[in-house]
């Protein structure tokens, strides 16, 4: 019978924690993950970080560092009856004539449901078995709290271009990956975007493929003919796709176009709907330039309109030129502050009457009721400006929401705002009348 084909990523498995190639913020002297190896006391824990960076790897060395059973769950696969069986072979393992403690591991975490995260707290906190779960979506939001409080988070980051280099001089060295120039090594540590198991997955089928045409060495045409079109790691509705759109809107916030280029390329090419990308260029108009530079958002708008007339890749350009008007834009979130503002004090406060002089009245009855009456038509009124006219309910304090920036327009409506306030008090001060021109 032939033996079952294993894959280059499990025979380079590290085997030993001097093995493990990055992560140097975790493993390194003195750091905490070593601090924990070297204690001889498994905690449990939750390692998170994206996909081939090493969790699985460095579960299995805990089990082996601690001399603890080591049991794999894959929440995709598993359900309640694969935690019950876990419990039982955990209970045997500490029964035998040689006790010995049980590390359960978790892949995918996330993937468990409310009730079967639940399954294992009795049994974490009755020492029963170490709990290490391993995911690549954010704990605070897809694992239990009750859980996560009972477990130290480590966040694993994706490899080094180093990195990356050193898993490729381990394959060379192993005879199992094909001899590679300067250029096709630069390249497919890109394609592998910080993933080992990407890596070494790819390297396998280049040594597969190379050794079918004969090919003694791989070079970058080559390596790009046979990969085909490079496509990055993206995780389109997770951490990684909700950082990057937080990266590009502060870099147009930041006044950096060459920085929001870089991210909103990066989203583009990893996938993301230009739509989505459109309507947040849409929000940066209205909450980070505001009326600095009305004609920001009108820009945004007509960015969104273009794309839909043209599609990619062409319309992107003109998501690319929005991007760049706005960071370049004079900033001003003072309408943002100040619609927040106004939300927090309605929410907060009562409901106010509105002044009689204010409301509406489209009948005699209403007339008679006083409604309208003393109202100022401001269009009759010089720079149809009625000075002193109160808009707020009788007997509120006037609050100030809106104070605008000295930045791009809004430097000009400031002025305005302080000179129209100027008369709103001096004609206070002297009684202005006020003229029954009900409209």
């Amino acid at each position: 019978m032939t033996a079952p084909h294993v894959p280059l990523a499990e025979r380079l498995r590290p085997r030993t924690l001097a093995e493990v190639v990055g992560q140097a913020h975790l493993l390194g002297p003195g750091m905490p993950l070593r601090l924990a190896f070297e204690s001889g006391r498994p905690h449990s824990c939750i390692l998170w970080g994206p996909p081939g960076v090493g969790k699985t790897t460095l579960a299995r060395l805990m089990a082996q560092a601690f001399d603890a059973q080591f049991i794999a769950l894959s929440a995709v696969l598993g359900g309640v009856k694969d935690i019950r069986d876990a419990v039982e072979r955990a209970e045997a393992a500490r029964r035998g004539l040689r006790p010995q403690p049980t590390l359960v591991f978790v892949d995918e975490v996330h993937r468990f449901n409310k009730a079967q995260q639940d399954a294992f707290l009795p049994h974490v906190e009755s020492g029963l078995f170490t709990f290490v779960g391993a995911t690549t979506e954010n704990p605070s939001f897809e694992v239990n709290a009750a859980l996560l409080s009972r477990a130290t988070v480590y966040v694993l980051q994706p490899l080094a271009e180093a990195d990356l280099q050193v898993l490729i001089d381990r394959a060379l060295d192993s005879g199992e990956a094909p001899a590679l120039d300067a250029a096709a090594r630069r390249l497919l540590v890109a394609y592998a975007d910080g993933d080992a198991r990407r890596l070494l997955n790819t390297l396998e089928t280049l040594a597969v493929a190379a050794r079918a045409q004969g090919r003694a060495e791989v070079d970058e045409a080559w390596l790009l003919a046979t990969l085909g079109e490079r496509l990055r790691r993206y995780d389109k509705g997770g951490d990684q796709f909700y950082d990057t759109i937080s990266a590009l809107h502060k870099s147009v916030r930041g006044s950096d176009p060459d920085a929001a280029l870089y991210w909103l390329a990066r989203m583009l090419d990893g996938g993301a709907d230009p739509r989505y990308l459109a309507r947040r260029l849409i929000r940066m108009a209205v909450e980070d330039v505001g009326l600095a530079d009305p004609r920001a958002l009108r820009l945004a708008l007509d960015a969104a309109e273009t794309y839909e007339r043209l599609g990619s890749p062409e319309g992107e350009l003109a998501l690319a030129q929005a991007a760049v008007y706005l960071a370049v834009a004079p900033k001003s979130n003072a309408v943002y502050a100040a619609y927040k503002a106004a939300r927090t004090f309605v929410a907060r406060d009562g409901t106010r009457p509105v002044p009689l002089h204010l409301r509406n009245a489209p009948t005699a009855l209403m007339r008679g009721l006083g409604h309208g009456r003393g109202y100022r038509y401001a269009h009759d009124e010089p720079d149809a400006f009625a000075a002193g006219e109160r808009y707020f309910p009788d007997g509120m304090a006037e609050p100030r929401f809106y104070e605008p920036t000295p930045r791009g327009l809004e430097s000009r409506i400031g002025e305005k705002l302080a000179e129209l306030r100027r008369r709103n008090a001096e004609a206070r001060a002297g009684g202005g009348e006020h003229h029954d021109n009900s409209r």
